[in-house]
């Protein structure tokens, strides 16, 4: 169970310029079953924030500020700055910096093992350029984030985990090359590496991969009030390891580990407007994985090691049917692209 209050207020300084802050309370309340004892988990957690929006030229913005927070289960107090610069460097194009930390909790089941752990911290440091005009936009972002204070279960629960992500996005779209067409292009690289739970060292996660790309073609005919939409997303194969601990060595060790295939998905869908009991409506058909390819996000172990199941979808495809309505407001183009 989550309750949140949470209060925020906001007074201009001179021109453009504007001082925010606030408060933020949070009750949390999470009851497990673990070897037939009841664990409850209650915490109450505080928040005070504030930050500005300051404008030196029209071309130049600082948005400074900080964050203090206090968990009750923790018994500990963080405080987290936050800064952005803004540049523009002429109509539309922005260059722009962040560096900020934050903190999160440990996971509750990890906070069932012991509530003597602390908040573990990640550090970034965001550098983004972007172009933007009425028909296309272009966004360039380079991206490190440490991480600090991560839980190791391994000799003992505690914070002693690290690791870092670092990487480069780019995002392209463009609606006037193709008449009729709208298409956008996005790419990320990520490489990164985390020493946390068990792992015996510094390794590259099971949910990450190093490439992911996805490619997006929107056509929509007048005619026949009906858009047309292809979509193609693309991974490298992420890493898979089997970690097992050596009783005669007292460690863990990967007694297993490689990558998986890579990811390929082809979606279709279209979409047709219209109008029902005068509001705005939407019918939607899509199908994922039109070419059925094989997917693979992992693999299992048998408790001995000695034979692997690979983790795949349910289904090699799944189809949706759905309306969406809007009264008031023409969210139409919302729901087409949220499906998508």
């Amino acid at each position: 169970n989550l309750s949140q209050i949470k209060l925020v207020f906001d007074k201009r300084i001179s021109g453009i310029s504007v001082l925010r802050f606030g408060n933020e309370y949070q009750y949390a309340y999470n009851k497990s079953i673990y070897n037939g004892f009841s664990l409850p988990l209650k915490d109450h957690y505080y928040a005070a924030f504030t930050e500005a929006d300051i404008n030196i030229t029209n071309e130049l913005a600082f948005k400074l500020g900080a964050r203090l927070e206090h968990s009750s289960i923790l018994k500990k107090w963080n405080l987290a700055p936050r800064l952005a610069i803004a540049y523009k460097t002429g109509p539309g194009a922005q260059f722009s910096f962040a560096y900020g930390d934050f903190y999160q909790k440990p996971e509750n089941n990890q906070l069932m093992l012991t509530t003597q752990l602390g908040y573990t911290k990640a550090t970034h440091y965001i550098l983004n350029f972007m172009k933007t005009t009425t028909l296309r936009t272009f966004r360039v972002e380079a991206f490190y984030k440490k991480y600090e204070d991560l839980v190791k279960t391994f000799p003992s629960i505690n914070n002693d985990g690290t690791g870092y992500a670092k990487g480069i996005e780019l995002f392209w779209r463009d609606r006037k090359t193709f008449q009729g067409m709208d298409y956008w292009i996005s790419y990320s690289y990520l490489d990164t590496k985390r020493d946390y739970l068990n792992y015996p060292g510094q390794l590259q996660p099971n949910f990450a991969a190093n490439h992911t790309a996805s490619f997006v073609l929107k056509k929509f005919v007048n005619k026949i009030n009906t858009g047309f939409n292809f979509t193609y997303s693309y991974a490298t194969g992420r890493p898979y390891y089997n970690i097992k601990y050596e009783t005669n060595n007292a460690k863990y060790v990967i007694a297993d580990q490689g990558k998986t295939i890579d990811y390929h998905n082809l979606g279709f869908s279209l979409n047709y407007l219209t109008t029902i009991f005068k509001s705005y409506a939407v019918i939607v058909a899509s199908v994922t994985n039109v070419l059925g390819s094989n997917q693979i996000f992992g693999y299992n172990y048998s408790q001995n090691g000695l034979y692997k199941e690979a983790i795949t979808p349910v289904a090699p495809r799944f189809f949706f049917v759905g309306c969406f309505l809007s009264w008031g407001v023409d969210r139409r183009q919302d729901a087409i692209n949220n499906n998508l």
